[in-house]
């Protein structure tokens, strides 16, 4: 009895970590699927491409305008403008906008938009018992449909990114003007603080975000069951867990970046 119930205890546990696993196993076979000839993905890697970049480009063009505005923009402001120092203003969006604030609302808007699209197909085609006919058919759909999504989600929330700091940082420059202060003050802490490591530390970081979207997305789609509904619940499931291990690996990647380059971690 004690036994028991300490299973059913565990078991949520139990299944995270082998949900975990299971992904770290299709990693891995789709990295191997990327690099070994042949490369029959080409044109679904383009239409997958297009498709994210499509459904992704307006609601984050939204997003980090409102919130490089909102919270790092008047909050910051407000907070600054107390010490009378509002010119410092662009130098605390290097710390918020570019090294967090960008990103992480960049693999926000790809998961709840593109993720789900992808883990609604996959998951369509495995009721549908399509991925089982392509196996039968000798085509491997790791190859065919998992690497194509891999690349183009890292691809394209590479891309965005570099879209999200412009607009996320033009949000601070409405803050300032906001408050009536001149953009002199503003533009030169920001590129006083920038540095080259910060840049491709967002890049490269947002890079990988789309990696673990597309892994964690595809393998909810390609284990759904229970028709319609089971696709729905892998389309939650996915999305939550792929934000979990965004936020995770967010914090440890920041965290070795400014163990690494300790010259990066103050606002001069």
């Amino acid at each position: 009895m004690v036994r028991s119930a300490a299973d059913r205890a565990f078991l949520p546990a139990k299944n995270l970590f082998e949900q975990v696993g299971n992904m770290m196993i299709l990693t891995g076979k789709t990295l191997v699927a990327t690099v070994k000839p042949p490369y029959p993905y080409g044109g679904e890697f383009v239409s997958q491409f297009l498709f994210a970049l499509q459904l992704s480009w307006f609601p984050l063009l939204i997003s980090t305008v409102a919130f490089g505005f909102g919270a790092p923009g008047l909050q910051a402001a407000n907070f600054l403008s107390l010490f009378g120092a509002l010119d410092r203003l662009g130098g605390f969006f290097i710390l918020a906008s570019v090294r967090e604030f960008a990103p992480v609302v960049t693999a926000v808007v790809v998961a709840g938009v593109a993720g789900t699209a992808i883990t609604a197909d996959l998951g369509a085609r495995k009721i549908r018992e399509e991925l089982d006919a392509l196996m039968v058919l000798g085509v491997d759909p790791i190859k065919n449909l998992v690497v194509p999504r891999f690349l183009s989600l890292m691809l394209v929330t590479g891309l965005l990114n570099i879209y999200a700091l412009l607009f996320g940082i033009s949000g601070g420059l409405f803050a300032e003007l906001t408050y009536g202060q001149p953009l002199g003050g503003f533009f030169a802490t920001l590129f006083n603080n920038a540095s080259v490591t910060d840049l491709w530390g967002s890049v490269l970081k947002t890079t990988l975000f789309g990696a673990i979207i597309a892994i964690v997305c595809s393998y909810k789609g390609m284990n759904a069951s229970g028709g319609a509904q089971g696709v729905g619940t892998a389309v939650n499931q996915g999305v939550v867990i792929a934000f979990m291990g965004v936020f995770a690996f967010n914090y440890v990647f920041t965290q070795t970046l400014l163990a690494t380059h300790p010259e990066i971690q103050t606002i001069k």
